[in-house]
């Protein structure tokens, strides 16, 4: 994750900085920073915020092709701490638009509260039945459903079905 020693060193914070404004430990930042650990995407989220950055920048390579090809098992792929949700990135990383493979377990939460960030998503159904909640809106989408919104509004997935959910999301820009 030497991407997230980019971020901090270039916006001048210490690993203690950055540490306390995500509400973790030093240590775990620079295990993270070492690749000696793998955080656990609510950590992964709360870093982007601190540095201003889309999740899925931290994970990008330096260069990119005006044509990018992603072979499945080199996405860059992220989960919950329990696995009960996993996002895998299907396109390049610094892209204007961000898509990725979602996997939700059945019972399970995309976060534990809505989240909000400033941009549009727009989620399908490849398999199994997805509940999206947006605001006080809930919506229930079944295999080849689709739900576009503003990811301004506090929003997350669930999956109450017995079933996993598997679904792709476009975001656009790139957010947290």
């Amino acid at each position: 994750m030497t991407r997230i020693r980019e971020c901090r060193t270039l916006r001048g914070l210490t690993v203690r900085e950055l540490a306390d404004r995500a509400s973790v430990s030093t240590g775990l930042i620079s295990q993270v920073e070492r690749d000696v650990t793998d955080p656990s995407l609510k950590t992964m989220r709360r870093i982007a915020e601190v540095l201003e950055v889309p999740l899925f920048s931290l994970f990008q390579d330096g260069e990119h092709d005006t044509v990018a090809v992603i072979r499945r098992e080199n996405r860059y792929r992220i989960s919950s701490p329990h696995h009960a949700i996993t996002y895998t990135r299907v396109s390049p990383g610094g892209a204007k638009l961000e898509v990725l493979e979602g996997l939700l377990e059945p019972g399970s939460v995309s976060a534990d509260t809505l989240r909000a960030h400033p941009s549009g998503e727009c989620v399908v159904v490849l398999s199994g039945r997805l509940t999206v909640e947006v605001g006080d809106q809930v919506h229930e989408l079944k295999t080849g459903d689709s739900c576009h919104f503003d990811s301004n509004i506090p929003h997350r997935f669930r999956n109450d079905g017995r079933t996993s959910a598997r679904f792709m999301v476009s975001v656009t820009p790139p957010s947290y």
